[in-house]
């Protein structure tokens, strides 16, 4: 959910406060949101584990130098193919070489240029996100 749903939430219990049967039902609808956020999290947090673990074993078998397979990669590439995530064509290929290069520039030159965020921290914290028919609770 976005913080404009969540504010659009706060406002509808405060205008419907003496009415339960709207309060359960919007409480049944963040549960059920809540559920499915918390599932694809979990799905997120297994699909990330195979990945690490395939390359863990494929620079393992890289660094010993045999691995009973013909190629360290094939570790990788399995997994990569198991989930739908293996190039297939020269225009697949070439897009996600270009996608590597491009995201590779990007967190250099966020890694050299110092922050926006490091800096403000140290000021007095300054409230965002409040329109002018919202208001954040104090």
């Amino acid at each position: 959910m976005t913080r404009s749903e969540f504010d659009d939430i706060r406002a509808h219990i405060d205008a419907e406060a003496d009415h339960p049967g709207d309060l359960l039902r919007v409480a049944r609808s963040l549960l059920s949101d809540l559920e499915d956020a918390r599932m694809r999290e979990a799905m997120l947090r297994a699909q990330h584990l195979r990945l690490l673990t395939a390359a863990r074993a494929a620079a393992a078998a890289a660094a010993a130098g045999t691995t009973g397979r013909s190629d360290p990669l094939t570790f990788i590439t399995e997994e990569l193919a198991r989930q739908g995530q293996l190039p297939v064509t020269e225009d697949e290929v070439n897009q996600i070489l270009l996608d590597a290069r491009t995201a590779t520039a990007l967190l250099t030159c966020l890694e050299q240029s110092p922050t926006a965020t490091a800096t403000a921290t140290s000021g007095p914290r300054v409230r965002r996100c409040a329109g002018a028919s919202r208001s954040l609770p104090r």
